[in-house]
C-alpha cells in the first residue's frame, strides 16, 4: 500500500469518528423502522475501492459471492445484482430459458403467489406475460395459506413464488412437497429473511437455499446493505449458468469484466447460425440484461457480511422483547408468531388491530410520538391502480377464492422496526407507546 494511500484510509477512520457515530438515545428521539448499522470499515472498504477505480464488479465482488455462498452453505458463488427486485426478475427470467424444456415458463402459464406482499415479487411474472394466480395468506405468520396450493392448481402452473414475510419463513415443508408433487419450480423471494433458518426432513437449512432458487435484497433498511443491491443463489449448476448469463447480457461467454479467453476456445466455436469462430464474447445464447453491481457496492457489502451473524441475532432479542412487553394488550392487537420448525431472522414486528382498535389511529399517534410505522407493503396488490386495467378487462391474473385475510390485513395490520441498531430503551418506548394507546 503507498504512503499516500494510507494517509488517505486513516483520514477514513478520523472522519467516520468525527461525523458518523450516532449519539446515544434518549426517550422522545425518532425512532426509525429501519437503519443503516456499520462502522469504519465500511467507509474504508469503500473509499479502498474508490481507489483501485475499477468501478464494474472487480474483487470486492468475487469476494463478496463466495462469502455469502460459505454463509449460506451452497457451493456456487451467489450472483450479486444491483437491487432486489432485479434479483427477482432475474431469478424468474432464468425459469423462462429454453435450455429448461417443458419446465420452462413460457407466456400464459401460471405462476401461484400471494397478493399481501411487495410488489417485484409478482412484477416479473406480469411483465414477461405469465398469470401471477393469487391464494390468501394466513394471520398471525402473514404468509401462504397453504390449504389454497391445490385449488389454485391448473393444467398451466409452472410455478410458486412467494416471498418470507418480514422474515418469517412461509410453511417450507407443504409448499416444497406441493412442488415436488407437481414437478413445479419454487421461487424464494428471501429479500426480507436473509438469516432465518427453516428445519426441513431433519436438516436446518437457511431461507432461499431450500428452493430451487432464491434471492435477497441489499437495500439500506433490509437485513445487510451495500447501499443498492441483490443477489441471486442457487444449488441447481444448470440454473446458475442461466443466471449468469441473463445477468451478463445473456452472453454465452463466461469470462470474468476485463477478461479475454479465459476458456481458451473464444475463436473456435460455431454457435447458432453464426459463423464458425465468431468471438464468444459477442456471442449470445439469451435475452438478458446489465444488472451487475459495482465493485464499490460490493465493498460495503463484504464488511456488512462480517457483521451479520450479530445484526441476526440482535433482530431476535429485539423481536423477542416487544413480543414480551406487548403480552399484555393480546387481547386487542393480534401479536405475531414464528411458522413451526423455523427460527426468523425477522425484519419487522408485524401487529393487527382487533375489533374496536383502529389502526389508523394507533399509527397515528405512534407517529406523533416519532415512531415510524409501515403497512404490509401493498396489503391487497390486486387493489393498487397498477392493477386497474387488468381488473377492468378480467383477465392478466387470477384469484382463488376471496382473499379476505389479505383484505383484513391490508385494513387492520402493520409494522415497526426490530433492527440491530435499536436499543432497549428504543424497544420499551415503542411498546409503551402502543400500550398507552390501547388501554
Amino acid at each position: 500500500m503507498s504512503n499516500t494511500k494510507e494517509k488517505i484510509l486513516e483520514l477514513v477512520k478520523q472522519f467516520y469518528k468525527e461525523n458518523h457515530l450516532k449519539k446515544d438515545y434518549q426517550t422522545g428521539d425518532r425512532i426509525t423502522y429501519a437503519a443503516r448499522v456499520y462502522d469504519e470499515e465500511e467507509m474504508l472498504n469503500l473509499v479502498d475501492s474508490s481507489l483501485e477505480f475499477w468501478l464494474t464488479s472487480g474483487r470486492y465482488c468475487d469476494k463478496f459471492e463466495k462469502d455469502m455462498a460459505n454463509y449460506l452453505g451452497i457451493k456456487m458463488p451467489v450472483l450479486l445484482v444491483n437491487s432486489g427486485s432485479s434479483a427477482n426478475l432475474l431469478a424468474f427470467m432464468t425459469l423462462t430459458a429454453p435450455e429448461l424444456g417443458e419446465r420452462a415458463i413460457k407466456r400464459g402459464d401460471e405462476v401461484i403467489t400471494v397478493a399481501c406482499g411487495f410488489p417485484t415479487t409478482v412484477t416479473p411474472i406480469i411483465n414477461y406475460g405469465a398469470v401471477p394466480v393469487f391464494v390468501d395468506v394466513t394471520i398471525p405468520q402473514y404468509n401462504i395459506d397453504v390449504s389454497m396450493l391445490e385449488k389454485a392448481l391448473s393444467a398451466k402452473t409452472k410455478a410458486v413464488m412467494i416471498a418470507h414475510t418480514l422474515g418469517n419463513p412461509f410453511d417450507l415443508k407443504a409448499v416444497k412437497e406441493f412442488c415436488d408433487k407437481h414437478n413445479l419450480w419454487l421461487i424464494e423471494d428471501n429479500c426480507d429473511a436473509l438469516g432465518s433458518t427453516y428445519e426441513i426432513n431433519g436438516e436446518k437449512k437457511f431461507t432461499g437455499t431450500i428452493g430451487d432458487i432464491g434471492t435477497s435484497s441489499f437495500y439500506p433498511p433490509h437485513h445487510m446493505t451495500m447501499g443498492e443491491g441483490g443477489a441471486v443463489y442457487t444449488r441447481n449448476p444448470i440454473l446458475y449458468r442461466i443466471a449468469k448469463s441473463m445477468r451478463d447480457w445473456g452472453r454465452d461467454c463466461i469470462c470474468p469484466s476485463g477478461v479475454d479467453n479465459f476458456c481458451k476456445h473464444r475463436f473456435d466455436g460455431q454457435y447458432g447460425e453464426l459463423p464458425k469462430g465468431y468471438d464468444h464474447k459477442y456471442t449470445y445464447s439469451h435475452f438478458g440484461y446489465n444488472l451487475k453491481v459495482t465493485d464499490m457496492q460490493a465493498a460495503v457489502g463484504v464488511a456488512q457480511l462480517k457483521k451479520f451473524p450479530t445484526f441476526v441475532e440482535k433482530r431476535k432479542h429485539n423481536w423477542a422483547r416487544l413480543r414480551k412487553n406487548l403480552e399484555c394488550v393480546s387481547d386487542k392487537l393480534i401479536l405475531p408468531e414464528a411458522c413451526p420448525n423455523s427460527d426468523p431472522s425477522w425484519f419487522g414486528f408485524l401487529i393487527t388491530c382487533k375489533d374496536g382498535v383502529s389502526r389508523t389511529e394507533l399509527t397515528k399517534h405512534l407517529e406523533s410520538k416519532k415512531i415510524q410505522t409501515r403497512n404490509l407493503f401493498a396489503g391487497n396488490l390486486v387493489k393498487h391502480p397498477c392493477f386497474d386495467d387488468m381488473r377492468k378487462n378480467g383477465e392478466g391474473y387470477r384469484v382463488v377464492g376471496d382473499l379476505h385475510v389479505t383484505d383484513y390485513i391490508m385494513n387492520n395490520t402493520f409494522w415497526i422496526g426490530v433492527y440491530p441498531g435499536m436499543t432497549d430503551q428504543m424497544l420499551d418506548d415503542m411498546a409503551d407507546a402502543i400500550i398507552e394507546f390501547v388501554k
